[in-house]
């Protein structure tokens, strides 16, 4: 690990695109559409660690961390492109160096883009990044108080549901252009302890979600797209399960490569997951494992019985031939070979 550092970190992420592109184009993934999304997580450190600060850490307060930034693509839940970061609160000009970074990681099959992110990425910096890349986006407001009209609020089921939406044109203070804020008003609670004092606002009176959005469309349209970013938090925990919780050096710039590595580590067993699901047809015992998590999915694909052997000053791995999940994986084996093949003859063939 001492020999590792920033510019290896820059080189692992460069080799996860070349591989990105290599999976894609073996799967036939053309997506020219693909969401974005935006997240931090924290991981704690217990002695002194450099970069290590006192900040957002929920489940242990006051202790040092880092705070690490990921971004996934949602159509194949794979990692694009993260760093990893002293643990403070992410500024403007932070999210918008994480924005523009993103367009040499992206396929060139991609020709749209969404960004989804929390109101920790809601500043004009990263807006302003947003919109020079072409990039759409939806950022959570917490700061922002735009103006909605009354007389606007509607409801999708009008007997059935509470919450209200609404959407308007807002400047807010410093930035150079308005914007599109969609929100959504959910009435609260009344208390049960008598006697029930009344608000003395009708805003009070609810909870408000509001966004920044390029986006066109009903209000709730687009604050459903949003709600399906929800997900991310689900890849932030297998990352973590991969190793990302692990910090393995007292050195920020050694830990830094560390993340890169852990990252690949993941994205090497979504590629994995990827392929199984396309030689379903021919391995039936490995169907619908793209829909299981990493976990059981190494489970069901390499978590079999075996033994290295140098017969012949040759390397060789050996299976249990009493595992009944043998056959299904030396099956799979021979398919990513079989694939490997047929993309390396047409790339030869397509040169003359």
């Amino acid at each position: 690990m001492d020999s590792l550092g920033i510019n290896q970190a820059h080189s692992l992420l460069n080799t996860m695109s070349r591989l990105r592109s290599r999976v894609w184009d073996q799967c036939g993934t053309n997506y020219d559409h693909i969401t974005i999304d935006i997240d931090t997580t924290v991981e704690t450190v217990y002695g002194n660690q450099q970069g290590g600060r006192k900040g957002h850490n929920r489940k242990h307060r006051g202790k040092k961390g880092y705070r690490p930034i990921l971004c996934f693509i949602a159509q194949t839940r794979e990692y694009l492109w993260g760093s990893l970061r002293k643990g403070e609160t992410v500024s403007g000009a932070e999210t918008a160096k994480v924005i523009r970074a993103l367009r040499r990681h992206l396929p060139s099959c991609v020709k749209t883009v969404l960004i989804r992110g929390d109101a920790e990425f809601m500043s004009w910096s990263s807006v302003e990044a947003a919109l020079q890349d072409g990039y759409d986006f939806i950022f959570a407001n917490k700061h922002c108080e735009p103006v909605f009209n009354q007389s606007a609020w509607y409801r999708i089921r009008r007997r059935t549901e509470d919450a209200e939406f609404n959407s308007c044109m807002y400047q807010p203070t410093g930035w150079e252009s308005p914007l599109r804020f969609v929100a959504m008003r959910i009435p609260t609670a009344p208390t049960a302890r008598k006697p029930v004092q009344c608000e003395l606002f009708e805003e009070n009176q609810y909870l408000y979600r509001i966004f920044c959005t390029t986006l066109g469309g009903k209000a709730h349209e687009v604050i459903a797209t949003y709600d399906k970013r929800a997900d991310v938090e689900n890849l932030v925990g297998e990352a973590k399960r991969e190793g990302l919780d692990a910090i393995p050096s007292g050195r920020f710039k050694n830990n830094h490569a560390f993340f890169q590595i852990a990252m690949l580590a993941y994205n090497l067993w979504r590629y994995f997951k990827m392929l199984a699901q396309l030689c379903d047809a021919k391995v039936p015992r490995f169907a619908g494992v793209k829909d299981n998590t990493i976990r059981i999915a190494r489970l069901k694909l390499l978590m079999i019985a075996a033994k290295v052997v140098r017969p012949g000053n040759r390397d060789k791995v050996k299976y249990s031939i009493h595992d009944t999940r043998t056959p299904g994986l030396l099956l799979f084996y021979e398919f990513l070979d079989r694939l490997r093949l047929e993309k390396k003859q047409v790339r030869n063939a397509s040169i003359f």
